[in-house]
Protein backbone atom coordinates (compact mmCIF):
# COMPACT_ATOMS: atom_id res chain seq x y z
CA UNK A 1 0.00 0.00 0.00
CA UNK A 2 3.18 2.73 1.05
CA UNK A 3 4.41 1.43 -2.36
CA UNK A 4 1.17 2.73 -4.31
CA UNK A 5 1.00 5.75 -2.58
CA UNK A 6 4.39 6.68 -3.54
CA UNK A 7 3.84 6.02 -7.27
CA UNK A 8 0.85 8.00 -6.72
CA UNK A 9 2.52 10.76 -5.41
CA UNK A 10 5.81 10.86 -7.69
CA UNK A 11 3.13 10.55 -10.57
CA UNK A 12 1.57 13.54 -8.79
CA UNK A 13 4.32 15.35 -8.56
CA UNK A 14 5.27 14.84 -12.30
CA UNK A 15 2.03 15.90 -13.71
CA UNK A 16 2.37 19.31 -11.40
CA UNK A 17 6.05 19.62 -12.73
CA UNK A 18 4.46 19.35 -16.26
CA UNK A 19 2.01 21.89 -15.78
CA UNK A 20 3.85 24.30 -13.91
CA UNK A 21 6.18 24.13 -16.99
CA UNK A 22 3.77 24.31 -19.63
CA UNK A 23 1.88 27.18 -17.77
CA UNK A 24 5.18 29.08 -17.50
CA UNK A 25 6.00 28.74 -21.64
CA UNK A 26 5.59 31.97 -23.38
CA UNK A 27 2.32 31.96 -25.99
CA UNK A 28 2.83 32.82 -29.39
CA UNK A 29 -0.38 35.01 -30.32
CA UNK A 30 0.02 36.42 -34.12
CA UNK A 31 -0.26 40.44 -33.74
CA UNK A 32 -3.54 41.80 -34.34
CA UNK A 33 -3.48 43.71 -37.13
CA UNK A 34 -2.60 40.36 -39.16
CA UNK A 35 -5.34 38.90 -37.41
CA UNK A 36 -7.70 40.75 -39.41
CA UNK A 37 -6.47 41.20 -42.69
CA UNK A 38 -5.52 44.31 -44.65
CA UNK A 39 -8.23 46.22 -43.71
CA UNK A 40 -8.81 46.01 -40.13
CA UNK A 41 -11.11 46.85 -38.07
CA UNK A 42 -14.37 49.06 -40.17
CA UNK A 43 -15.62 52.31 -38.20
CA UNK A 44 -18.70 51.38 -39.66
CA UNK A 45 -20.33 48.50 -41.35
CA UNK A 46 -23.86 47.57 -43.55
CA UNK A 47 -25.01 45.13 -45.48
CA UNK A 48 -27.90 45.63 -48.29
CA UNK A 49 -27.06 49.37 -48.36
CA UNK A 50 -28.32 52.45 -50.28
CA UNK A 51 -26.06 55.77 -50.25
CA UNK A 52 -27.05 58.86 -52.01
CA UNK A 53 -24.46 61.26 -53.74
CA UNK A 54 -26.52 64.94 -53.81
CA UNK A 55 -25.14 68.26 -55.07
CA UNK A 56 -26.97 71.14 -53.68
CA UNK A 57 -30.02 69.10 -52.97
CA UNK A 58 -30.31 67.15 -56.38
CA UNK A 59 -29.63 63.46 -56.14
CA UNK A 60 -26.99 62.94 -58.54
CA UNK A 61 -25.78 59.07 -57.73
CA UNK A 62 -27.60 56.26 -56.21
CA UNK A 63 -24.93 53.62 -55.05
CA UNK A 64 -26.36 50.29 -53.65
CA UNK A 65 -23.88 47.85 -52.34
CA UNK A 66 -24.23 44.48 -50.51
CA UNK A 67 -21.54 45.07 -48.18
CA UNK A 68 -20.07 48.40 -47.36
CA UNK A 69 -17.09 49.07 -44.52
CA UNK A 70 -15.98 52.49 -43.71
CA UNK A 71 -12.90 53.87 -42.67
CA UNK A 72 -13.22 57.20 -40.83
CA UNK A 73 -8.98 57.49 -40.62
CA UNK A 74 -8.67 56.62 -44.35
CA UNK A 75 -11.24 58.52 -45.31
CA UNK A 76 -12.63 55.49 -47.55
CA UNK A 77 -15.60 53.46 -47.87
CA UNK A 78 -14.62 49.82 -49.31
CA UNK A 79 -18.14 47.82 -51.09
CA UNK A 80 -17.86 44.30 -52.24
CA UNK A 81 -19.59 41.47 -53.34
CA UNK A 82 -22.12 43.44 -55.83
CA UNK A 83 -22.60 46.90 -56.34
CA UNK A 84 -25.16 48.99 -58.37
CA UNK A 85 -24.78 52.74 -59.22
CA UNK A 86 -27.72 54.53 -60.84
CA UNK A 87 -27.09 58.24 -62.03
CA UNK A 88 -29.57 61.13 -62.63
CA UNK A 89 -29.44 64.47 -64.98
CA UNK A 90 -29.96 68.09 -63.46
CA UNK A 91 -34.18 67.27 -63.87
CA UNK A 92 -33.04 63.86 -61.80
CA UNK A 93 -34.03 61.61 -64.58
CA UNK A 94 -32.11 58.53 -64.66
CA UNK A 95 -29.38 58.18 -67.47
CA UNK A 96 -27.06 55.64 -66.63
CA UNK A 97 -26.33 52.37 -64.16
CA UNK A 98 -22.85 51.28 -63.32
CA UNK A 99 -22.40 47.54 -62.37
CA UNK A 100 -19.43 45.78 -60.85
CA UNK A 101 -18.12 43.11 -57.97
CA UNK A 102 -16.59 45.52 -55.90
CA UNK A 103 -15.63 49.03 -55.60
CA UNK A 104 -14.32 51.75 -53.13
CA UNK A 105 -15.65 55.51 -52.44
CA UNK A 106 -13.01 58.55 -51.60
CA UNK A 107 -15.00 59.97 -48.60
CA UNK A 108 -13.58 63.44 -48.48
CA UNK A 109 -13.26 63.88 -52.53
CA UNK A 110 -16.89 61.15 -52.87
CA UNK A 111 -15.10 59.65 -56.31
CA UNK A 112 -15.65 56.09 -56.70
CA UNK A 113 -13.60 53.51 -58.43
CA UNK A 114 -15.26 50.27 -59.62
CA UNK A 115 -13.53 46.80 -59.95
CA UNK A 116 -13.83 43.62 -61.90
CA UNK A 117 -16.82 42.68 -64.09
CA UNK A 118 -17.25 46.56 -64.85
CA UNK A 119 -20.68 47.18 -67.10
CA UNK A 120 -21.84 51.42 -67.35
CA UNK A 121 -25.16 51.00 -69.28
CA UNK A 122 -26.94 54.33 -70.75
CA UNK A 123 -30.35 54.44 -70.95
CA UNK A 124 -30.20 55.01 -74.78
CA UNK A 125 -28.41 51.51 -75.08
CA UNK A 126 -24.57 52.63 -75.09
CA UNK A 127 -22.45 49.65 -72.84
CA UNK A 128 -19.19 50.05 -71.85
CA UNK A 129 -17.72 46.73 -70.36
CA UNK A 130 -14.35 46.76 -68.39
CA UNK A 131 -12.62 45.60 -65.20
CA UNK A 132 -11.86 49.19 -63.89
CA UNK A 133 -13.71 52.76 -63.39
CA UNK A 134 -12.94 55.60 -62.17
CA UNK A 135 -15.99 58.12 -61.24
CA UNK A 136 -14.96 61.87 -60.92
CA UNK A 137 -17.75 63.21 -58.64
CA UNK A 138 -16.79 66.82 -59.07
CA UNK A 139 -16.16 66.49 -63.15
CA UNK A 140 -19.14 63.89 -63.49
CA UNK A 141 -16.42 61.98 -65.69
CA UNK A 142 -16.09 58.25 -66.09
CA UNK A 143 -12.64 57.20 -66.87
CA UNK A 144 -10.74 53.85 -67.18
CA UNK A 145 -7.01 53.00 -68.11
CA UNK A 146 -7.70 49.00 -68.97
CA UNK A 147 -9.33 47.29 -71.84
CA UNK A 148 -12.72 48.17 -73.03
CA UNK A 149 -15.44 47.51 -74.79
CA UNK A 150 -17.85 50.18 -75.90
CA UNK A 151 -21.08 49.08 -77.92
CA UNK A 152 -23.60 51.69 -78.99
CA UNK A 153 -26.07 51.43 -81.31
CA UNK A 154 -24.20 52.47 -84.11
CA UNK A 155 -20.87 51.83 -83.36
CA UNK A 156 -18.34 49.00 -81.28
CA UNK A 157 -14.79 50.60 -80.13
CA UNK A 158 -12.37 48.04 -78.43
CA UNK A 159 -9.19 49.52 -77.14
CA UNK A 160 -7.05 50.48 -73.87
CA UNK A 161 -8.75 53.29 -72.10
CA UNK A 162 -11.95 55.05 -72.09
CA UNK A 163 -12.91 58.52 -71.16
CA UNK A 164 -16.90 59.72 -71.09
CA UNK A 165 -19.62 61.71 -69.30
CA UNK A 166 -21.50 60.15 -66.76
CA UNK A 167 -24.30 59.71 -69.37
CA UNK A 168 -22.22 58.16 -71.88
CA UNK A 169 -23.25 60.55 -74.36
CA UNK A 170 -19.76 61.73 -75.54
CA UNK A 171 -17.17 59.14 -75.14
CA UNK A 172 -13.53 58.88 -76.69
CA UNK A 173 -11.63 55.17 -76.87
CA UNK A 174 -7.72 55.44 -76.42
CA UNK A 175 -5.63 52.92 -78.22
CA UNK A 176 -8.20 51.62 -79.99
CA UNK A 177 -7.56 48.48 -81.81
CA UNK A 178 -11.10 47.39 -83.24
CA UNK A 179 -13.92 49.23 -84.03
CA UNK A 180 -16.85 49.09 -86.41
CA UNK A 181 -19.33 51.59 -87.40
CA UNK A 182 -22.51 51.41 -88.54
CA UNK A 183 -23.93 53.55 -91.54
CA UNK A 184 -27.06 54.89 -92.23
CA UNK A 185 -28.32 55.56 -95.53
CA UNK A 186 -30.64 58.50 -95.55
Amino acid sequence: MKQRSEQLLRRVAVLAMVLLILSCAEKVRPPVENALGEEGIPDQESWNSTVVFSDSGLVRAELQAVHIRMYRNRRETLLDSGIVVDFYDRNQEHTSRLTARRGRVDDETRNLEAFENVVFVSDDGTVVETEYIFWSNEEKMVRGNQFVTITSPTERLQGYGFEADQHLKNYTVFGTISGEAELKNN
